[in-house]
């Protein structure tokens, strides 16, 4: 199978009508918690790299081993290790909470510097003579916690983002046994923060989600899922930050999702009350049109019709995304093509 189109973008004056100019094909894959496909579009076995969506399951070394009572962590900073954070002062007052807690500091920080996504996400102007840190990254979090798996274990810190050392061994040996596939079959590739990131098929990134969706409940990691799950729908604004997509999903889902975006438009959500998991995958990396795919799974699985109106207002303005000029005059518009059909 291959992608299809799933999403378009328009352009059009409003008395002649909108006419297509751009299509963005893609994939979708539903499982339900045993992996199994129940609804999809395009490939669900589509071949992904997981970026960010993987954040989560590389934490579960370090809870595996009961480093967030080791190191005190508290639920706040437990999201930080999936999350990639806006870089707002409650971000970086988190990740320097880690760092202290471990006996680190940012200098450790292996990620490098990048400016805060707070910026790109709210409009709002850098300020010029600004100076960022690795504590600003958004993976800040992420590797916070692979410094303090290093602690724990007694193992260098210097070199934790590469393939052979210990950590990266453990990130790739517990993924593989809980994705179900032999480690040498998920291609590896380096993140943007320089850690190693792992393809798979959609459908077991789904699967990944759907377990993680029921917490507790799961039969083989139950403790470390739920403290995952408790931790990312507890504080989605530790998982991401101001007008950010992953506190919208999860705020509409009223702790009932839990959603992680990846780079290059992935994004994966569980939902524990269906007992399902869905990725999906925009096949150019065009993550304008990641949004409105997102909206309209939600909508066609049923899981839209039960929101209040808060909860539904948090995520509306994904729809149907209006485009406009400098002016801000509407251009057109962004919209979904695709229909779910049944496994």
């Amino acid at each position: 199978m291959q992608a299809i189109p799933l999403v378009a973008t328009t352009r059009g004056y409003p008395d002649t009508g909108k006419v297509v100019e751009n299509v963005h094909a893609g994939s979708v894959a539903v499982v339900d918690i045993h992996g199994r496909l129940l609804y999809s579009a395009g490939d669900p076995h589509y071949p992904t790299f997981t970026r960010s969506a993987l954040k989560p399951f590389q934490a579960l070394p370090f809870l595996l081993s009961d480093g967030p009572a080791r190191f005190g962590l508290s639920q706040e900073e437990l999201a930080l290790l999936c999350a990639s954070h806006s870089g707002e002062d409650k971000h970086l007052l988190g990740v320097s909470s880690i760092l202290d807690k471990i006996g680190l500091d940012p200098t450790h920080l292996e990620c490098g510097c990048a400016t805060p996504l707070f910026y790109e996400f709210t409009g709002r102007q850098a300020p010029n003579d600004a100076t960022w840190t690795p504590l600003h990254h958004n993976c800040s979090g992420k590797h916070s916690g692979f410094l303090a798996w290093c602690r724990l274990h007694g193992t260098a810190t210097r070199g934790y983002v590469e393939r052979q050392h210990p950590l990266q061994q453990a990130i790739r040996s517990t993924l593989a046994d809980t994705v179900g596939m032999p480690a040498d079959a998920m291609p590896t590739g380096i993140d943007g923060c320089s850690a190693p990131n792992y393809a798979m098929p959609l459908s077991k990134l789904a699967h990944l989600y759907a377990r993680l969706g029921q917490g507790g409940s799961d039969p083989a990691l139950g403790g470390a899922m739920g403290m995952l799950f408790d931790a990312m729908t507890a504080r989605p604004d530790m998982v991401s930050g101001t007008a950010r997509t992953d506190l919208h999903w999860m705020t509409a889902g009223g702790g009932d999702w839990v959603a992680k975006i990846g780079a290059d438009a992935v994004q994966a959500i569980g939902v524990r009350s269906a007992g399902i998991g869905i990725a999906i995958k925009i096949a150019d990396g065009n993550s304008r049109a990641l949004h409105p795919a997102v909206y309209a799974t939600l909508g066609q699985l049923g899981l839209l019709a039960g929101l209040d109106a808060e909860r539904r207002a948090a995520i509306e303005p994904y729809r149907q995304p209006l485009i406009r000029n400098a002016r801000g005059t509407e251009a057109g518009d962004i919209r979904t093509l695709f229909t779910l059909r049944p496994a």
